[in-house]
């Protein structure tokens, strides 16, 4: 495909936050008709560019050109003035109101001074049937939808406004495999339709899919723009590290667990329809996934254990005896010992105005606390042993959690609860949206904590990450448990043939060989 006349430049652009150097001389040239893939770890400069182009921050140096005239930006209403449309990885609409309200809320349709329902409904229609979620009903509520469907009302909202220049900030992390594909489809079409989108993702095969160009930032620069089909994966991750791409995922135990006293346990668990007698177990040192299409009763699993749903049947088991888990305050006190890392981090994990130390310490309070005063010195000594241990970069404990990249705010939701030296870890598709490196650092502490006895339930969304990862995998469907997958039969063709709840004839054909 030949790549249309430049139409944005980025000439030199640098961004400095108090000593943190956020991009530094940073280059980029988009052209219309095409996809501009942006790769690099989380800190990389990538979002700070993005928000330059967007009007949401000012450059401290360099200049932008838009047709080739010079253009500044003193808002994001001005860059969307210019054609410029944002969907970033932090979802911007309002929960309370409903999706027609959220698409249209920067420019509203009016009559007699009002707001035109009619046209509002009318435009809405329109938006969600460009971004192909069709199925979205404009009066509904946003808090009403779970997250994949509301990043398909962000790609609405953004098309609603006509950009000339759109930019996809990780807008699929949270979208489910038949979304993905919706996505693709529309972003394909625009891209013939004259467009110019930016991509910035960390999966690489979407990059492959996608992009015409690419472009590599590390530490706040460019390094590389390339041909896209050009670069083999571990060439573009050791751009993006800046050294040589080791195996991502560490060696499993050879050691067979001890499942005739499991750490947690369930035993016929049910909620509404989403959970189905569900049976499982996990032992200490070990690590299960969780796998499936995405909503088959995963993320209720995890909110089941961790004591947030009411009106579950079945029965819990905690080192072979019932436990009643009827709070989060009860799965995480005395002999449960439990931990949740949630799948949102932005609006579940953290309290992003306040402070690194504050989020840090805050689901250990109750350990750190002695007549209603905070030992200050414990805390910083736990504080001190977690950044160790993730390696959290950040400029200091007292800036707010906010201002930290995407992947070491992942790692403060984790330092938190690992503050209270949980026996069990519940993990809520951990990695959504975070960048290679930090997701290796984090597949080998998951091994770590296992290894030092921890009981580990993780749900994927990626099936590479549950083969890694995992030393077995439950499989569901509709909300009920369809296969239990281990050692050599753990594969990316075993687990989507199960994923759909059909017979895996790969493994049926070699087992038949076998025999």
């Amino acid at each position: 495909m030949s790549v249309a006349a430049p139409l944005f430049r980025m000439e030199g652009i640098s961004k400095r936050y108090g000593g943190v150097r956020a991009l530094e001389k940073a280059e980029l040239t988009v052209s219309a008709g095409s996809i501009h893939g942006i790769l690099g770890e989380n800190g990389a400069g990538k979002s700070t560019l993005i928000k330059v182009m967007a009007g949401v921050v000012a450059p401290d140096e360099g200049r932008m050109l838009m047709d080739g005239k010079e253009v500044r930006f003193a808002s994001p209403a001005a860059a969307n003035q210019a054609g410029i449309a944002c969907i970033f990885q932090e979802l911007s609409l309002i929960p309370e109101l409903s999706v027609a309200d959220n698409i249209v809320i920067s420019d509203p349709p009016k009559r007699f001074g009002m707001i035109d329902r009619k046209a509002q409904r009318r435009i809405a229609l329109e938006a969600l049937r460009r971004a192909g979620a069709e199925d979205i009903h404009p009066r509904a509520l946003v808090k009403d939808l779970p997250l994949s469907r509301r990043q398909m009302v962000e790609i609405a909202k953004a098309l609603a406004r006509n950009p000339r220049i759109l930019i996809l900030d990780e807008a699929t992390s949270a979208l489910t495999a038949s979304d993905v594909s919706k996505v693709f489809a529309v972003l394909k079409r625009l891209r013939a339709e004259g467009l110019a989108l930016l991509y910035i993702s960390h999966r690489m095969n979407e990059i492959a899919e996608l992009a015409d160009q690419c472009t590599v930032f590390r530490n706040g620069r460019n390094v590389a723009t390339y041909k896209a089909g050009t670069r083999t994966d571990n060439e573009v991750v050791e751009m993006m590290i800046g050294r040589e791409y080791s195996h991502v995922f560490p060696p499993k135990p050879q050691h067979s667990v001890d499942r005739k006293m499991p750490v947690l346990a369930c035993k016929n668990l049910t909620w509404t329809d989403r959970l189905n007698d569900i049976s499982l177990q996990v032992g200490a040192g070990e690590v299960v996934g969780l796998g499936g299409l995405d909503g088959q009763g995963q993320r209720e699993l995890l909110l089941a254990f961790f004591g947030v749903l009411r009106g579950v049947s079945g029965q819990v088991l905690i080192d072979g005896e019932p436990a009643r888990i009827r709070s989060p305050a009860a799965a995480k006190a005395g002999r449960v010992g439990m931990a949740l890392i949630p799948e949102d981090r932005k609006t579940e994990g953290l309290m992003l105005p306040m402070t690194v130390r504050e989020n840090l310490s805050f689901a250990t309070l109750d350990r750190l606390t002695r007549g209603g005063v905070v030992d200050r010195a414990k805390e910083q000594r736990l504080i001190n042993e977690m950044i160790g241990l993730l390696a959290i970069k950040t400029a200091g404990m007292d800036i707010p959690v906010g201002a930290l990249s995407g992947g070491n705010q992942q790692k403060v939701v984790i330092a938190k609860w690992l503050m209270r030296r949980p026996r069990i870890i519940l993990l809520n598709d951990p990695t959504r949206g975070i960048d290679v490196g930090t997701k290796q650092e984090l597949y080998q502490l998951l091994r770590k904590l296992a290894d030092a006895g921890a009981a580990i339930l993780f749900y994927s969304t990626d099936y590479d990450e549950l083969i890694g990862c995992c030393d077995r995998v439950l499989v569901l469907y509709d909300g009920a448990i369809k296969r239990e997958l281990t050692g050599g039969e753990l594969t990316e063709h075993a687990l989507i043939a199960s994923a759909l709840n059909i017979r895996d004839e790969t493994a049926a054909t070699r087992q038949g060989t076998n025999a």
